[in-house]
């Protein structure tokens, strides 16, 4: 019989309710004891429902507090020799994941450690932990989450899958420690390896029969040593272990990686909603003892999923393989969904069509259910549900929600020109060096300021309807005030207004904009217990009006500084939504662009001077595969300048880009012509600098100077020293001063201390350049 099975689930809970422990326990109002005792009730609970569900396969050991990579990371020892004197393990846990800066006291000593550095998960918009790796690591099997949580759910009757990040995947995503020459990660593989099949046993043990291990490097331009690597550890656990291997591959292609792997696993799963091409080339390579694992429902976006087209897939499978050897699963992990459209009350009431289009992890449960249900019992035994889907995906491809001629005509036409700015940087920079007069080294931040509990409460209110909008006005602008007189008082050169009437920086234009509608429980996790509620683009986009012209220049009528306009770029506006799947993505991100343009324009016939616009999500959206780069970077930097092009050579572009590799981008990130790029450089080990050996950059760039994620407060020293690297790399009038990204998530004491930091080192190179 096909199984239904499930590759991973949401952890932060129905209303992330984790969240809520884990920062309750940062804050000292819970005890470690009450946190587990919370955090093992939402397992419990998911668990629960995915049996409900008709889930055979359920997953266990993905749950985490903070991000599963790190999780792995302390499980097998791989601690940083800067956290080791942490006694406490989760502490220590913690404190690896977003660093701790604590004070002696009688009874303990000083702890001043940043995070270790954090990156996005493949193409994803959620960010791991990167494992740090000595040459001569030792590893220790301490406290296996994976043992922990299938004995929990033992304990409740529930048989699970344990599913543990893979051994090749691990050591490859990880890097040589602080301080350490780099070095092959792979090398650690015979020194982890043993500890791998040591839990493995533990959980045979424990009564598994099953065990996922997750490869996603699988999907990756791999060379000659990562195929060899797959191949020995595969080769090794098979030969030393009883229990069933699924690997799983997930986010892309796997292509002829398949062959590192192939004979020495139990089951292979494969992402069929990225590559369904992928089916044809696997099912002769398969022996007969195997199982292929088909990843049909996309694990994630939040469409409901074709299930006539995902029967017809799978039963090619059921066909060449039997029914025995074939399991229905998501695409990837259900952790980048939201928990479950059965809380979206008002999308239901309001656009009744939109809600029979949307599926979240806990449907998409029972849309896996139904694909293994059809094919076991024929699709009579599901006839209902077939005909309710198909009534639906109908509904979707015909609906006028969807289309808006005027818009694809203005896409069909924009002509030539629009895609870049007449003039050369240097011509626009001397217009823009006279019309600005900035000091050399100038500074500014990011765009957002503290979201405050009265920021939240007073938005909560306006929303509710217990604050008028005149009421709401006179309290948005009184904050913008107090962000601008602090600008001031620390001595910042650049302003921003600092963002208080936004509660994201996609969701607050996708309200502003057609073709966008919004959950109220569509939450997913963006790095340990920050969560972010993508908006929903359905339909064409254009802007219902002027955005943030008013709030904009409010702000600048407060300083006689220069102000920047804060917008978010159409790339990141597409790949930070649940973005619909029904167009090509080309064709969506130019809609946004000239969106965007129309309001840059804007934004400059008011008279402000700097506008910025964001692309955080740039490198993230590159493909997997090196060989559909040039076609995605050409079509993303296309937009990006389209946004950007409409205003006179004097107005400062400005954009910002943080935590991802960018060195192998460069070139692109140039061609985005922005005046002025701000971009994460502390909490990626300064990596970001080193490019600038081999590559030029002509335009204005400022590295960020402390990593914001993290609530330590880095010194005077420490932000000069940093500054001073920066020199050597870039030349110094080309050179800002800014923190890694935005300070929403900080509180103020934090932002006041780090910000008077930053300034005075400014002010200190200043003073240096001057005497020289």
């Amino acid at each position: 019989m096909v199984k239904a099975t499930n590759i991973g689930f949401p952890y932060v809970g129905a209303k992330r309710e984790l969240k809520k422990l884990v920062e309750s326990f940062w804050s000292s109002k819970i005890s470690e004891e009450e946190l587990r005792t919370g955090y093992a009730k939402i397992q419990a609970s998911h668990w629960q429902l995915q049996q409900e569900k008709g889930i055979e396969h359920i997953p266990s050991g993905e749950y985490t507090l903070y991000d599963r990579v790190l999780d792995t990371a302390q499980q097998f020892g791989a601690i940083p020799q800067r956290y080791q004197h942490i006694k406490s393990p989760i502490e220590q846990f913690f404190a690896m994941g977003r660093g701790l800066q604590r004070p002696a006291t009688a009874t303990t000593e000083k702890v001043d450690v940043p995070a270790m550095e954090m990156k996005k998960w493949f193409d994803t918009n959620y960010h791991f932990i990167v494992p740090e790796f000595e040459v001569d690591q030792k590893f220790t099997l301490q406290e296996p989450r994976a043992l922990e949580q299938f004995n929990a759910a033992k304990a409740l009757g529930i048989h699970t899958r344990p599913v543990i990040v893979g051994p090749v995947s691990f050591l490859h995503l990880g890097k040589a420690a602080k301080g350490v020459d780099a070095f092959d990660t792979l090398s650690l593989l015979p020194k982890v390896l043993p500890l791998y099949i040591e839990l493995l046993k533990q959980l045979e043990a424990a009564g598994a029969d099953w065990v996922q291990l997750d490869e996603p490097v699988l999907i990756f331009d791999l060379d000659a040593n990562v195929k060899l690597a797959l191949e020995k550890a595969y080769k090794t656990i098979q030969s030393q272990t009883n229990l069933k291997v699924l690997v799983a591959a997930y986010f892309g292609r796997v292509e002829n990686n398949i062959y590192a792997i192939k004979d020495h696993v139990d089951a292979i799963h494969l992402d069929l909603v990225r590559a369904p091409e992928e089916l044809d080339a696997i099912l002769p390579l398969l022996k007969e003892h195997q199982t292929l694992s088909l990843g049909l429902v996309d694990g994630r976006n939040i469409w409901i999923n074709n299930l006539d087209a995902s029967i017809a897939l799978a039963d090619k499978a059921v066909k060449a393989l039997g029914s025995d050897r074939v399991f229905i699963a998501p695409s990837c992990s259900l952790a980048h969904a939201p928990f479950s459209t059965s809380f979206e009350k008002k999308i239901e009431a309001k656009n009744p069509e939109l809600f029979s289009w949307l599926s979240y992890a806990a449907e998409k449960c029972s849309e896996v259910v139904t694909i293994a249900r059809a094919l076991n019992e024929g699709r009579d035994a599901v006839k209902s549900t077939l005909e309710a889907n198909a009534a639906a995906i109908e509904s979707r491809r015909t609906s006028p929600q969807t289309k808006n001629p005027v818009v694809r005509e203005r896409v069909a036409k924009i002509p030539t020109e629009a895609w870049k700015r007449p003039s050369p940087f240097a011509v626009r920079r001397e217009a823009q060096v006279k019309k600005l007069n900035l000091p050399l080294f100038p500074t500014t931040t990011i765009g957002s300021f503290p979201q405050t509990k009265d920021i939240r409460v007073a938005r909560q209110k306006y929303t509710k309807g217990e604050l008028s909008q005149a009421d709401y006005d006179v309290f948005i602008k009184a904050e913008m005030k107090k962000v601008v007189e602090f600008q001031e008082k620390v001595g910042l050169d650049v302003l921003v207004h600092g963002e208080p009437e936004r509660n994201d920086m996609v969701e607050h234009f996708g309200h502003l904009l057609h073709g966008y509608d919004f959950t109220e429980n569509g939450w997913v996790v963006s790095y340990g217990s920050r969560c972010v509620k993508p908006p929903v683009i359905f339909g064409d986009v254009s802007r219902r009006q002027a955005m943030t012209v008013d709030e904009i220049v409010y702000a600048q009528s407060l300083t006689k500084k220069p102000m920047k306009g804060m917008l978010t770029g159409p790339v990141t506006m597409m790949k930070w939504s649940f973005v619909r799947d029904d167009i090509p993505a080309n064709e969506l991100c130019a809609q946004i662009g000239l969106a965007l343009r129309d309001e840059v324009v804007d934004l400059e016939a008011a008279g402000i001077p700097c506008i910025q616009v964001d692309e955080p999500a740039i490198r993230e959206g590159l493909p997997i595969r090196r060989a559909d780069w040039d076609n995605y970077l050409d079509w993303s930097v296309g937009c990006f300048r389209l946004s950007t092009a409409g205003v006179r050579d004097e107005t400062q572009i400005h954009t910002h880009m943080c935590y991802s590799d960018f060195n192998d981008i460069f070139d692109a990130i140039a061609a985005l012509d922005a005046d002025v790029i701000t971009i994460e450089n502390s909490k990626s080990d300064e990596k970001l600098l080193k490019i600038f050996d081999t590559k030029q950059y002509t335009n204005e760039i400022g590295p960020g100077l402390y990593d914001i994620h993290s609530p330590r407060v880095p010194s005077f020293e420490e932000m000069k020293t940093r500054f001073g690297d920066m020199l050597k790399y870039l030349p110094e009038h080309l050179l800002w001063a800014n923190p890694d990204c935005g300070l929403k998530s900080r509180g103020w004491p934090e932002v006041e201390a780090a910000l008077t930091n930053l300034v005075e080192v400014a002010k200190y190179y200043r003073a240096q350049k001057a005497q020289a």
